[in-house]
């Protein structure tokens, strides 16, 4: 990981080598000290909640497929590693921007798959009170200030969530996330330019999996270095493997920790994948079926629980429970979501217009 102000970026690492067995003695969960017990236990937790979005949306697969939910559903299998790891370094108090892709950013950020899932079904009960469905999830308490349908739209929104902060005196950090489609849109450089001028607690996460909707990274961008292309606004920046959760959150607080210490805006690219296509509606005949298979040799969950076992740690054990839990937690919230009222017609034009003002 290279850490710079318009030097060059590391290059994503290969696929990693087969995991080695886990040891039989000595690292025994019995014989760990406390400190390496915790980092198992954080591990586990990093576990459940890539985990958590994985079954989500797996799920999220059936039921589309079962005309439960409809609309535009845009699956975030395989880049669980970019929302846990940045989620982790960020604070309560923290604003996250999403895009349209941002099932797995608001799980991440602790709204329950229940108040999600009833929003993919458009029931009341939703986060969104089930006018937002699956592009526009929002829970203003948890300062997650939506999924934005618009390629680029949420960095403005962004970068006045992280002025608005700064002007009350708020030790805040705003953090958007952007796929790399952005770099092609107006938005992304104005903002960059405006957050380094103002000097904004603004962090920059573009999660790049090499494909804006179905156009290849190099087909839209004549410099594909990302990191390089945001330092060049004078902000810190730097590249990191968006498959490797505990890469990701280390680099996330690094640049949490910066931001917060007035050190201006940071950008992160985390290079990742997307296992599945654009959306539910694309055929995703743009990319080879070997270049899929390469990066699901990556897959972010697989690696951390190889890591795990590498370690001596109980993955296994832990596996098991987790998807235990998360089976239970996902049938409650489907269940919760088939039984969640509707909007009544009468009420489809809340929020749309003021109430009536009688001119005297």
């Amino acid at each position: 990981m290279t850490l710079a102000r318009g030097t060059r970026t590391r290059k994503t690492s290969a696929p990693p080598k087969p995991a080695k067995k886990a040891p039989t003695d000595k690292r025994g969960a019995r014989n760990r000290s406390p400190a390496e017990q915790q980092g198992t236990e954080h591990r586990v937790d990093l576990l459940e909640s890539m985990l958590r979005i994985r079954r989500f949306e797996e799920r999220c697969v059936e039921l589309y497929s079962a005309a439960k939910i409809r609309g535009f559903v845009h699956l975030y299998i395989g880049e669980e590693a970019v929302a846990v790891g940045v989620n982790e370094a960020l604070s309560p108090a923290d604003a996250v921007v999403s895009t349209y892709r941002e099932h797995g950013h608001a799980l991440a950020r602790g709204i329950t798959a229940e108040a999600v899932m009833a929003e993919m079904y458009g029931r009341t009960t939703g986060c969104s009170g089930g006018r937002g469905g699956s592009m526009h999830l929002f829970d203003a308490s948890r300062r997650f200030y939506g999924g934005n349908a618009i390629v680029a739209g949420g960095l403005p929104l962004a970068a006045g969530l992280a002025l608005a902060d700064r002007l009350r005196g708020q030790p805040n950090v705003t953090c958007c996330f952007f796929g790399d489609g952005a770099f092609a849109e107006g938005e992304f450089h104005e903002t960059a330019n405006l957050s380094t001028l103002w000097n904004l607690p603004l962090l920059l996460v573009c999660e790049n999996n090499l494909y804006a909707m179905g156009t290849a990274l190099a087909r839209h961008e004549a410099q594909t270095d990302l990191a390089m292309r945001a330092a060049s606004y004078g902000m810190v920046a730097w590249a990191v493997d968006g498959m490797d959760v505990e890469a990701v959150e280390q680099a996330a607080r690094r640049a949490t920790e910066a931001v917060r210490a007035d050190a201006g805006p940071h950008f992160l690219e985390l290079r990742t994948y997307r296992f599945r296509a654009h959306s539910m509606y694309d055929p995703d005949r743009y990319r080879e079926k070997a270049e899929v298979e390469r990066w699901k040799a990556r897959d972010p969950i697989t690696r951390l629980i190889d890591r795990m076992r590498e370690d001596g740690e109980p993955a296994d054990k832990e596996l098991t429970r987790i998807e235990r839990h998360v089976t239970d937690e996902l049938d409650r919230a489907v269940a919760a979501a088939e039984e969640a009222p509707e909007e009544p017609v009468e009420d489809l034009l809340r929020h749309v217009t003021s109430a009536p003002v009688e001119v005297g």
